[in-house]
């Protein structure tokens, strides 16, 4: 028998409004499925509305509220939760923070900065002031905490997603952190690798035209979902769920995948620049290295 998980309410609104949810659906005598029935929704969707882990959509706040008799409560508080779930991260980033967490794999390619998933804090309070110079020291903090907090997902208790990364070799070389903190970046990536919670790969800096140069991309799959792609840009970001699209990404990917160096290379290289670094010297990049 499955053991039931408890709801920790006081871990944030979206947790609070979850444990409520599930308080009134098991005060009205209905199951997950009972309870969605009618709608377009699935029990697994509710069930990690209930956890906190996915925002409440109006539509189905709406349906709630009817089968659950609480006048509005759900309708009038999604937003209030969604806005929480969304502290310290743009707007258009919702859907991406929703399904990172549901995802069974994630696939990135970083030709410009490292992925915020593997950002440690001095990498990403560098990139986001960089961005954002005019903001408020408590809003800069909220952001770094909340881009911290996405790497949640490679934590002992997730056993997914499975995360692959592409990263472009100027990463390794064109450092926007004091050596010693850019040594601890790195270090950061290689632990993850030899963990098995990560898949990196090095496109070379001096590999010529390949796939995917107009800029950073990521794709998601999911067990319930169809594959999402998400494409950001300095101030906006774009998902695409059309399938003939995705499926060209996907190619794309695969083919910059195969002009990669291979992982044990790839992790080589991290680990040569990150020891470059900490020796206060600057990476000579792949050419002058012997790897094999």
């Amino acid at each position: 028998m499955a053991t039931r998980k408890e709801i920790d309410g006081s871990a944030g609104v979206p947790q609070f409004y979850g444990k409520e949810l599930r308080y009134k659906r098991e005060e009205a005598g209905l199951t997950l499925e009972k309870l969605v029935d009618g709608s377009f929704y699935g029990i697994t969707y509710l069930s990690e509305i209930e956890h906190g882990s996915r925002s409440m959509p109006v539509d189905l706040a709406r349906h709630v509220d009817h089968r659950l008799g609480t006048d509005g409560f759900f309708e009038r508080r999604c937003g209030e939760a969604r806005e929480a779930r969304l502290k310290g991260h743009a707007t258009y980033f919702e859907r991406v923070l929703d399904a990172e967490s549901r995802a069974t794999t994630i696939e990135e390619w970083a030709p410009t900065v490292l992925p915020g998933l593997l950002q440690t804090g001095p990498y990403a309070r560098a990139v986001i002031c960089a961005e954002q110079m005019l903001e408020l020291p408590e809003e800069v903090e909220e952001r770094i905490a909340g881009r911290l907090e996405r790497a949640e997902i490679f934590g002992a208790s997730h056993k997914k997603p499975e995360y692959w990364v592409i990263l472009h070799e100027s990463l390794l070389l064109q450092s926007i952190l004091p050596p010693g903190q850019m040594a601890e970046q790195l270090d950061h990536i290689i632990t993850l690798v030899k963990q098995g919670r990560i898949f990196v790969q090095i496109l070379p800096w001096n590999s010529g035209p390949h796939p995917l140069m107009s800029g950073a991309a990521m794709i998601l799959d999911f067990d319930d979902a169809p594959p999402l792609v998400y494409l950001e840009g300095q101030h906006h970001g774009h998902t695409i769920d059309d399938p003939s699209l995705v499926k060209q990404y996907r190619r794309s990917y695969d083919l910059l995948r195969a002009a990669a160096m291979p992982q044990g290379a790839s992790l080589a290289l991290i680990e040569a620049a990150a020891e470059e670094y900490r020796n206060g010297k600057q990476p000579t990049g792949l050419q002058h290295r012997d790897l094999a």
